[in-house]
């Protein structure tokens, strides 16, 4: 079983092979255009059966069937996605610039609070497609990978924690896209 970096590696390069053009910007020939579409308008189950998201499974290594509707969510909210930021952690690029201009952020506070509290899987693409779209389809690719495929308690609070521009003090048990990258 890969750990959850390697997963959200994984993804990572799943999702690059589907995009129209390389970060050099030349045509990428494995492009998938069509399954993007497909997975950007899917729902849940919609997802589950989408080609594209079995080549996620395989490679992601998941072999039990309890697997696929988490593997399903992340195809779906990656394939929305359309520019990667790696600079910066999701909820960072959601928060406000800081806790003095809260209504400048690009997810309001209340929609962050209903991600954050999103039980179902079905709630968390909805909250998730909606947030890559406020942050202008441009998020970190792996930490929003990481995320879909392990939405644990410990992962909320290093969102919420990012959201507010407070990850210098976050839990210590899941690095930031940052210190991932040293």
């Amino acid at each position: 079983m890969k750990s959850a970096a390697e997963e959200a590696r994984t993804a990572v390069r799943w999702w690059r092979d589907l995009q129209p053009y390389l970060s050099d910007g030349s045509r990428n020939p494995r492009a998938d255009r069509a399954a993007l579409a497909r997975l950007r308008r899917a729902d849940l189950v919609g997802a589950m059966q989408d080609p594209a998201t079995f080549a996620l499974f395989r490679a992601l290594g998941r072999q039990h069937p309890n697997d696929l509707p988490g593997v399903a969510l992340s195809a779906a909210v990656l394939a929305s996605v359309r520019e990667e930021r790696a600079d910066q952690y999701p909820a960072r690029t959601l928060g406000p610039p800081s806790m003095d201009a809260v209504e400048q952020a690009a997810m309001k506070p209340l929609r962050f609070r209903r991600l954050i509290e999103a039980d179902t899987l079905e709630e968390r693409l909805l909250m998730l497609r909606r947030a890559v779209q406020l942050a202008a389809h441009k998020l970190n690719v792996r930490e929003l990978a990481a995320a879909c495929l392990d939405w644990s308690d410990g992962r909320r609070q290093r969102w919420i924690f990012e959201y507010y521009n407070a990850g210098f003090a976050a839990p210590a048990n899941e690095p930031t896209s940052e210190e991932a990258a040293i």
